[in-house]
């Protein structure tokens, strides 16, 4: 369960981790960030179209993002929790409840959210919908997490939508007993900006849990519950079962939900509340799934089984098996919102998902930002994910020999991370992100030579220097050897690390 806050005096640095733009004006870490990607992206390549929002050009529009977010991380950070929708209500009630406006699909699990919900919204602009979708943490850009019409909010929309909803939010911090979090601002700033846009449909990640997220003040008309699996263990349970009892908090009444494959004790957890408040259930394996996929050119090619029939030849540009389930969820999704195979069977237009399929990115999910020798970045950061990632890496990839860059959290299982890359990496690299809450590289070596052997580890405390080590030892095998390097543990490394490579 979510832990109540021990005071209410604003921490900072928790809502600083999900700040990772290169703010090197403020943070001493970041402008060594800024400086260490001078040498390293003039090899990188072009930046990729990717959705990616670079810092805004006009001076005068970058100062004032700089003080909405500086305004933002003065609040309670994402990784400090009390357990209420109370606080979020309240600012909504005044606001005109503009999460009513318009229908909604829901999405939370452990992994896989983001890039659910990416494709769950390229399949719905295909169809001519305006969408809005929120999702967190973000990469690089705070302006990532609220996307209008598959673009990321603009910075000058970012900025007025905070100045329109800023009055409210003081008023109800001044009637609560806790001031609003950084989270709970941020999604009233989504939910406001969809009814302002107006969108047809929104697309909305929770942010951790499901029962008392912030984001559970709506009433999805479609749920989507991705894998579950351990993480968070101290906020919201130490068995799938408990977790799976927080997370199903998001099914409402007369909803349909869409159950990625669960663990059996999860998934009856599901089930159970599904039936208490009359929802519908699609199961991934029994009404929808992965009918069958092949490694492809810059991805792979997917036979669908969608709630209304089969979607064959389907090209997903993304790496792994895990995000072939993905694809199958946001399929299943997309056809329940549109009530496929509820009265008759039928299919979406098989062209329209195609070309939807084909434009989906998920950038810091095996993503690639260097050629000769290859750079992957993936966002990885419990057990369950690194071996999806693992099995990913060296399915679409073959590399002959593979050197890991790590920089993890503290509060993460990073023994069980570690392990599930012990297979594939030839060496790895540990290092550390500008979090506070990044665990330090000495700890996070003594862990890895348990693992792999110390001589086997290497340990470069700047993020710049742990790329520029990892690629030096992937050219050692010559230029055409196939060797490759996999940088993993965090969001907020992969962020820092697309900074590095020029990306944003």
């Amino acid at each position: 369960m979510s832990e109540r806050p021990e005071n209410d005096d604003p921490d900072p640095n928790d809502a600083f981790d999900e700040l990772v733009e290169a703010e090197t004006d403020r943070d001493p870490d970041l402008a060594v960030i800024e400086a260490g990607s001078r040498t390293l992206r003039a090899q990188a390549g072009p930046p990729q179209g990717d959705g990616i929002p670079a810092r805004p050009a006009d001076p005068e529009v970058d100062r004032a993002l700089r003080a909405v977010e500086e305004e933002l991380a003065g609040r309670w950070g994402e990784t400090k929790l009390d357990p209420s929708v109370q606080r979020i209500e309240a600012l909504l009630d005044i606001l005109g409840s503009p999460q009513r406006a318009y229908p909604s699909i829901h999405i939370t699990g452990t992994n896989g959210k983001t890039s659910t919900a990416r494709m769950i919204e390229a399949l719905l602009s295909a169809f001519d919908l305006r969408t809005g979708r929120y999702t967190s943490p973000h990469v690089q850009s705070i302006t990532e997490r609220i996307s209008l019409d598959a673009a990321p909010i603009s910075a000058e929309r970012f900025i007025e939508t905070y100045r329109d909803i800023a009055p409210y939010v003081e008023m109800v911090d001044g009637q609560q007993e806790y001031r609003l979090s950084f989270f709970e601002v941020l999604t009233a700033m989504a939910y406001a900006a969809f009814a302002d846009t107006p969108v047809d449909i929104a697309v909305v990640e929770v942010g951790m849990g499901g029962t008392w997220d912030a984001t559970n003040v709506i009433d999805g008309d479609v749920a989507v519950i991705t894998p579950i699996a351990l993480d968070h263990t101290d906020r919201l349970g130490e068995t799938p079962e408990q977790i799976a009892g927080e997370k199903s908090g998001i099914i409402k009444k007369d909803a349909t939900v869409v159950l990625a494959q669960q663990p059996v004790d999860a998934a009856s957890v599901m089930l159970k509340r599904a039936v208490e408040v009359d929802a519908t259930v699609a199961r991934e394996g029994m009404e929808f799934g992965v009918t069958s996929r092949e490694v492809a050119v810059g991805g792979q090619m997917l036979t669908l089984r969608g709630l209304g029939g089969e979607y064959p030849e389907i090209f997903l540009p993304l790496y792994g098996a895990h995000q072939a389930h993905n694809a199958a969820v946001a399929l299943a999704a997309v056809e329940a919102f549109f009530g496929v195979g509820s009265e008759h069977a039928r299919t979406l237009d098989i062209d329209t998902i195609r070309s939807a399929f084909a434009a989906v990115t998920s950038p810091g999910r095996m993503e690639v930002v260097r050629r000769s020798p290859t750079v992957v970045l993936d966002a990885a950061h419990n057990p369950a994910g690194a071996r999806a990632a693992a099995e990913a890496v060296t399915e679409a990839f073959g590399f002959s020999r593979l050197v890991g860059v790590v920089g993890a959290s503290s509060d993460k299982d990073v023994r069980g991370f570690l392990e599930a890359f012990e297979p594939i990496f030839a060496e790895i690299v540990v290092t550390r992100n500008s979090s506070h809450r990044a665990m330090d590289p000495d700890e996070l070596a003594a862990v890895a030579v348990e693992v792999f052997g110390a001589e086997r580890v290497q340990v470069e405390p700047r993020l710049d220097d742990a790329l520029e080590a990892a690629i030096t030892l992937a050219e050692e095998e010559g230029e055409f050897s196939g060797a490759g390097v996999l940088v993993t543990g965090s969001v907020i490394t992969v962020g820092e690390a697309r900074l590095l490579m020029g990306r944003g």
